[in-house]
């Protein structure tokens, strides 16, 4: 339904998590009876959860903690592990920084350049580990570093943007051809993001295995405040999964993975955003939080340290527990950011589903709390 906003322009209401609720239905099950696990191309993981390729989430080390515990790291093949060899004492100048210093400071480390031998080096670590491997190139840094990255030998390879099309258009450079790019590449590959039905359905026609669903949503970006642009999470994921089932259709079957990143703070928001369609979600600001993570209780992105114009904060999230406490409990506090795993099978218990796929066609209401 369209509302007039005023004489010469109308819009689309939209949702953000915190307008929507999962409603019970007429069943209950036990959490230890509910299934969590989803699996992408030929790779299968124990939970729903992906960690964001941010320098304050995901090192080497946590790639492979998050790994073992059953989710996926996603290491940012652009960040301080692929610039410095030891990137430690600036992680810890980065933590104290002080606010006015911050973004400045941080412009001038990210100015190191990437060196092919560390991406190499890191994607090696994390594969000894055992566990799957994964790396993230930004799309202006996919056709400069991609061989290096295949040649190191990932399992799943993620471009993330803040937002990504299938049609780039630029006077100045060749932009990165995803269809053809996609075909010639040997590895599945993840997208996004995007926030919308058609930039959504342009993606997975490129041939991705997954899309990512978000809009710097998070807590670090400020992209709302310096370009005017959001995308409220809730109907992002349910528009996206709707491109998702007309592209089955059209593909003769093709199932693309929905993949929300951005605006999930909370368990409640991981619940709502897999009722909403979501096979899996991308976690940064969630598991920042954890006492093990590379930011030592502060978190940012890449849009935190943009050359000309950024459009992200150094944020101050604390810590709450540890990764694994984070992930399973027990939790310390009842705010829904610690046990994120066990507050998901106890939802899907509680409201009688087995597994993800059963959870996404769940009943939801809207329910505008104004600001909780």
């Amino acid at each position: 339904m369209e509302i007039e906003i005023g004489r010469s322009k109308r819009g689309r209401r939209v949702y953000a998590f915190d307008d929507i609720a999962v409603v019970p239905s007429r069943r209950t099950r036990d959490p230890q009876d509910v299934s969590v696990s989803w699996s992408i191309d030929a790779y299968h993981f124990d939970i729903p959860v992906l960690a964001a390729p941010m320098d304050s989430v995901v090192s080497p080390q946590t790639a492979i903690m998050i790994g073992q515990l059953g989710g996926l790291g996603v290491l940012d093949l652009e960040g301080l592990w692929t610039r410095y060899e030891d990137p430690e004492p600036l992680l810890a100048e980065i933590r104290e920084l002080p606010e006015g210093r911050a973004t400045e400071r941080m412009q001038q480390i990210y100015a190191e350049p990437i060196k092919p031998e560390l991406v190499a080096a890191r994607l090696a670590e994390i594969r000894a580990s055992g566990v799957t491997v994964a790396g993230a190139l930004s799309p202006q840094r996919t056709q400069e570093l991609y061989e290096t990255v295949v040649a190191a030998g990932v399992d799943l390879f993620v471009i993330r943007g803040t937002t990504v099309s299938a049609e780039h258009v630029s006077k100045t450079v060749e932009p990165l051809n995803l269809k053809k790019f996609i075909y010639e590449l040997d590895v599945p590959v993840i997208v996004g993001g995007a926030a919308t039905y058609t930039a959504a359905l342009h993606l997975m026609r490129t041939g991705a295995a997954g899309v990512l669903v978000g809009f710097g949503g998070g807590a670090a970006s400020t992209t709302r405040a310096t370009l005017g642009i959001h995308a409220p999470m809730a109907t992002a994921v349910a528009d996206v999964a709707g491109a998702r089932r007309d592209y089955m259709d059209e593909s003769g079957g093709r199932y693309v993975h929905v993949i929300a990143d951005g605006g999930l703070g909370t368990s409640g928001d991981i619940v709502k955003a897999i009722s909403m369609g979501a096979d899996a979600v991308m976690l940064g600001t969630a598991l920042a939080r954890a006492s093990d993570a590379p930011g030592g209780g502060w978190h940012w992105g890449p849009e935190a340290h943009h050359s000309q114009l950024p459009r992200g904060n150094r944020v101050h999230v604390g810590q709450v527990a540890s990764l694994e406490q984070v992930l399973y409990g027990p939790s310390p506090v009842a705010d829904g950011t610690a046990n994120l795993i066990g507050a998901l099978r106890r939802s899907m218990a509680t409201t009688g589903y087995s597994d993800l796929k059963e959870f996404q066609r769940i009943e939801v209401v809207v329910a505008p709390y104004l600001g909780h």
